[in-house]
């Protein structure tokens, strides 16, 4: 047995060649078992992570559920109004789209200088409800916010993959974290305005934009969005000229990228736009120009209110921020070169919207994605005051969201359900009328009513003509309320059953509600912060009259 070992040795000394190669061979053979099993268990884990759940929107089918589910939870805790247009260029022309037998259509339209390409996205919901005899006023109004925060969860969760590309997994879920706990993301994003549409365009087209470390670069489908979010609101061009010019420059076939990309693009997106107002305008009409001409060029939009040139910078972007904009300001500082077209593309849409002399806090908000790159860069390199920043982050921007979607200009539509119950509960409904004595468009019309009730509010369509001492209904009402009353309704067989006042205009037309018998019927609070012509509360008030009432409401 011991001379065994001693053969071995003397091997091992006669021919170490032959030895070390013999171990070589051993050590390559287990290498290559080594390396069979770790592709083996790649491949299983695969298997296992697919039959987890699989992907959806190329992503974890638990994160695209989870992305869903938080923004319908955002759009039933959103029961504000923000702007008129939510309603007015939106809501209320797909309402007269499909039951065209009652509605209002606002000044832009008689102009033409609205599309009905988003609009059609709700009348084709209505429509469709509308022939399934699910047609309820309910349903009016929270079917085509659900189908918005949709739009909105898909972008949320292309900004995810995007950056996942770009960077890595852990990146990628700061940014995300930014982008769901944003207040005024969270304000909007269920909203049925242009804005937000524009905003969910623009995040998708960056998912195709030719970024570098992008694996999902796609010329065509990119421009295609960014020529749609162009169909739906023409300034989104502003946004995107940066990094269009970007593109072009980059690009080695300047000329093909032109010719076979860009101009088919944009030549199918607008005559599909033209073909479609055609349709519901009765003749040819390029609604972008006018838009721009009137918006742009003539500076109409003046006339809805101005602020000086540094709002957006001194006001609006820090504010549409909010607690964000530290993280966003470190962001910047940090994040590697290759997003300073981001940060290019932020400040260029400041500058230009700060030319313009009306401006909203909405106009900028298709940047805040861009932004929350910069503020996700931020939040990945803090170390000692992570969990902290973290939890300050949330708990302010929880804070604004729930403030701003469930308390804070909540009145005006409050109010519809009282118009609502008028309508669906009252015997008397034949004789009823309303009358809102509050600045124009403040509340939503019939596509929260979905009654051919009679109503009427206070005009205030621009001058288009240049008069100098022009002034709308509104403006001539707040001068003399009492006056603009008692002129208007000099015959009490006029006057409307019920109206809708805000709260600081009781006390001056008190004279004429106690004289025409209209006693106090309902009070709904509409914020903490009233001002000029919008009060705290709004109140309704109803005439009570014995015997039937032959109402005869002027239009």
């Amino acid at each position: 047995v011991p001379s065994r070992p001693r053969s071995r040795c003397r091997m091992e000394r006669e021919g170490g060649g032959g030895s070390l190669f013999f171990r070589g061979l051993q050590n390559r053979s287990h290498e290559k078992m080594k390396l069979r099993t770790r592709k083996s268990t790649l491949y299983l884990s695969q298997q296992k992570s697919t039959g987890r759940g699989g992907d959806l929107l190329g992503e974890n089918i638990y994160l695209v559920l989870f992305t869903i589910a938080l923004r319908i939870c955002n759009c039933f805790l959103v029961q504000t109004s923000f702007v008129p247009d939510e309603y007015w260029q939106s809501l209320e022309v797909a309402h007269h789209m499909v039951f065209n037998n009652y509605g209002y259509l606002t000044w832009e339209w008689r102009e033409r200088l609205r599309g009905y390409t988003y609009p059609l996205i709700f009348a084709s919901i209505y429509k469709i409800l509308h022939l399934l005899g699910k047609d309820s006023v309910q349903l009016l109004i929270w079917i085509p916010r659900l189908a918005q925060a949709l739009l909105s969860a898909i972008a949320d969760l292309r900004l995810y993959s995007l950056m996942k590309q770009l960077e890595n997994q852990q990146v990628a879920r700061w940014v995300f974290f930014c982008q769901l706990c944003s207040w005024f993301t969270w304000y909007c994003c269920t909203r049925t305005l242009t804005n937000t549409m524009e905003t969910v365009l623009t995040i998708i087209a960056l998912f195709y934009y030719p970024l570098e470390g992008s694996k999902f670069m796609n010329s065509v489908k990119y421009s295609s969005l960014v020529a749609l979010a162009f169909i739906i609101r023409p300034t989104a061009v502003i946004l995107w000229i940066p990094l269009l010019f970007r593109h072009f420059w980059q690009e080695q076939r300047k000329l093909d990228l032109i010719l076979h990309q860009f101009l088919p693009v944009g030549f199918v997106t607008l005559s599909f736009s033209l073909i479609i107002d055609r349709i519901f305008f009765g003749q040819w009409t390029l609604v972008q120009y006018n838009f721009l001409k009137f918006n742009v060029l003539q500076n109409v939009g003046s006339f809805y209110g101005s602020h000086p040139w540094h709002w957006y910078f001194s006001q609006g972007f820090p504010a549409v921020l909010g607690t964000h904009l530290p993280f966003f300001i470190h962001g910047c500082l940090l994040a590697p070169k290759r997003y300073r077209i981001f940060l290019v593309t932020v400040l260029w849409t400041l500058l230009v919207y700060s030319m313009l002399s009306h401006k909203e806090f909405r106009f900028i908000y298709p940047v805040l994605p861009f932004c929350m790159v910069f503020c996700g860069y931020s939040l990945n390199n803090l170390k000692l005051w992570k969990k902290p920043a973290l939890s300050f982050l949330f708990l302010s921007n929880m804070f604004f969201a729930l403030y701003t979607g469930l308390v804070h200009q909540r009145g005006t539509l409050d109010v519809m359900t009282n118009i609502q119950e008028l309508c669906y509960n009252n015997t008397n409904i034949s004789s009823a009328s309303v009358l809102m004595m509050m600045p124009c468009h403040s509340t939503p019309y019939y596509s929260h009513v979905h009654h051919p009730l009679p109503m009427r509010f206070l005009q205030c369509p621009p001058d288009l003509t240049g008069k100098s001492d022009y002034l709308v209904e509104a403006d001539i009402f707040y001068l003399n309320p009492l006056k603009w009353l008692y002129r208007e309704f000099q015959n009490d067989s006029t006057l409307p059953t019920h109206l809708i006042i805000f709260s600081i205009l009781e006390e001056e037309i008190n004279p004429f509600l106690i004289s025409n018998k209209y006693e106090r019927t309902a009070v709904f609070f509409h914020t903490h912060f009233p001002e000029r012509r919008t009060g705290s509360h709004i109140y309704v008030y109803e005439r009570k009259l014995k015997g039937k009432l032959n109402m005869n409401m002027k239009f």
